[in-house]
């Protein structure tokens, strides 16, 4: 299984403000998050559509046997019940918002 990925192509960093903004006006419920590095989630799923928007740092999303590294600006449309885990590589926390659609 695989999943839809947008990666950040502007030349400025990503203002968490205005990707929040952009989160709720697409039906999102959205709250920010922090992990330190190495922090790992097991496999699970969400009964509903979610969005993870990397504001700092990287983030590791495993979907079946791929890996997704997701870094400032990048985002992930995850749908409902995809079993996934989750890893923060390197040195550096990751910052993210995460939306979901109930």
């Amino acid at each position: 299984m695989s999943i839809q990925v947008e990666r950040w192509h502007e030349d400025s960093p990503p203002d968490p403000a205005e990707l929040k903004s952009r989160l709720l006006r697409e039906g999102y419920s959205v709250f920010q998050w922090s992990d330190a590095p190495g922090t790992k989630y097991g496999p699970h799923s969400h009964g509903e559509d979610q969005s993870h928007w990397i504001v700092s740092g990287a983030l590791d999303l495993i979907v079946g046997h791929e890996t997704y590294t997701l870094r400032a600006g990048d985002r992930d449309y995850l749908p409902a019940n995809t079993i996934h885990s989750a890893f923060v590589p390197g040195n550096e926390p990751v910052t993210y918002l995460n939306g979901a659609k109930h």
